[in-house]
């Protein structure tokens, strides 16, 4: 192994990826350095030049290859390496799948330092491609340029794809996405082919001018869909001209539009105008029915999302005369299918439009054992929400990324439910709140689950028990 430096760049020859590190990245140790190297593979063997340093770690580029890693295949998407999405490609399944397993219960040994009485290999995906139910698109009039293109040889600059990583003001145009059902690929690319013969206007992410800004398709496992376009301004004549060809090529099961003028492209505060067919779609899951609006938001694999939804029910092993509260409840999904089982559920989340849905859902399956609470975990998860709701016998949580506040944490240890079922979509920030439930609770068993094939992410369900 060697060390050179030129024009001030630091480059490092054979270097050995030792595993799988953060963000997906591979890591090496190089001078006692740790290195975390893009688009490697554990078993790799190569020369790497320093592109970012951090006081922890650097990160780094492949400039050449000595030795291929055993677990590398030849990634199958055309955009792989430049949308920065799918950046597993490189590596074979069932190694993706171990990898994950691996980082997982890691997280909890190094970063939690508990003990795990039983460890559950991971629930593997069989799909491993088109498996994602919900894409988001965006209009770009100044697309990024691939390598070996030239501007001036382009008819125009428009695009309608996805966000050049690390540039919010370049669009990446897709061809073909492997991530959800091929017939989304057609959708977009026929609503991108007529703006392009009929001339209208792409969104220019600076200025904020142009008509077309995003595109947003969902579809469910019996096939239905639904097609969202937001427009940036009321061009009515040219609005409804392209959602009736939308509509007279594939007639989707829910048909919406948006017009957002806001600076910013979330919709959550936006209203969507139904032009055909029904508003929402409706997904099965755990043998209950949930609507998905325009504005839900709903597990985006859901046939990964009914294993783990079984391996949290499953840990928790819900009697009929249980109170079960459901933290950060999304909709309502766990809440409802924990509901069949116990005396009670009550969910509690954030987001009130989510709670809305979520009691809706509750109605739409005939459950009448509900309860659910709108507001920020931290500041309605007390003692006058526990007064009223009553002593729960489980409870599941299900937080965001990042994690648990502080406050949550040490209220889960005040109330001392006799179990905690904790699903994370981040095993890092779990590790780390478990580390300070590990005084009241031991870890009985952990289960990874992979909703993401091609990615590193990883959903790691932990089931506590009262010391």
């Amino acid at each position: 192994m060697g060390r050179k430096k030129k024009d001030k760049q630091v480059h490092y020859t054979n270097v050995e990826l030792l595993s799988a590190g953060g963000e997906g990245h591979a890591l090496a140790k190089v001078e006692g350095k740790v290195i975390f190297v893009k688009y490697g593979a554990p078993g790799d063997i190569v020369d790497v030049q320093i592109v970012s340093r951090k006081k922890r770690f650097s990160l780094a580029n492949i400039t050449a290859m000595h030795k291929e890693s055993d677990l590398r295949v030849k990634p199958f998407c055309e955009h792989y390496g430049v949308c920065g999405g799918c950046k597993w490609q490189h590596i074979d399944y069932k190694a993706q799948a171990e990898l994950k397993d691996t980082w997982a219960q890691d997280c909890l040994q190094r970063i939690g330092k508990v003990e795990v009485a039983e460890t559950l290999p991971i629930i593997g995906a069989d799909e491993q491609q088109f498996y994602r139910n919900k894409m988001e698109y965006t209009f770009s009039n100044k697309r990024w340029l691939y390598d070996g293109e030239n501007i001036e040889d382009l008819p125009h600059t428009n695009a309608l794809g996805f966000h050049a990583p690390g540039r919010f003001d370049k669009v990446l145009p897709i061809v073909k996405c492997w991530l959800q059902d091929d017939m989304g690929n057609q959708i977009r690319n026929f609503v991108f082919d007529y703006c392009i013969e009929n001339e209208l206007s792409f969104y220019d992410l600076k200025e904020h001018t142009g008509l077309m800004r995003n595109l947003m398709l969902r579809n469910t496992k019996a096939g239905d869909w639904m097609i969202n376009v937001v427009f940036a301004k009321n061009e009515d004549q040219n609005i409804q001209k392209l959602m009736q060809a939308i509509h007279d090529k594939f007639e989707p099961k829910a048909l919406n539009y948006c017009i957002n003028e806001k600076m910013n492209d979330s919709t959550f505060d936006q209203e969507f105008i139904n032009y055909s067919g029904d508003t929402d779609i409706q997904e099965e899951l755990c043998g209950l029915t949930f609507n998905i609006s325009p504005k839900s938001f709903f597990q985006t694999n859901p046939v990964q999302a009914e294993k783990l939804y079984n391996v949290a029910i499953e840990f928790a092993d819900i009697q009929p005369t249980d109170v079960v509260y459901d933290l950060y409840c999304g909709t309502g999904t766990i809440t409802c299918v924990a509901a069949t089982k116990a005396k009670k559920a009550v969910g509690v989340e954030i987001v009130e439009e989510a709670i809305e849905a979520a009691i809706a859902n509750a109605k739409l399956n005939g459950i009448s054992n509900t309860e659910f609470l709108a507001g920020d975990m931290k500041d309605v998860f007390n003692e006058r929400f526990y007064t009223a709701h009553g002593k729960p016998d489980i409870i599941i949580t299900d937080p965001p990324r990042s994690g648990m506040h502080p406050k949550v944490v040490d209220y889960l240890a005040y109330v001392a439910a006799p179990k905690i079922v904790y699903v994370s979509c981040n095993p890092a920030t779990q590790a780390r709140d478990l580390e300070m439930l590990d005084a009241k609770y031991k870890v009985v068993k952990s289960q990874a689950v992979d909703m993401f094939p091609q990615t590193h992410h990883a959903e790691n369900v932990v089931l506590l028990e009262l010391r």
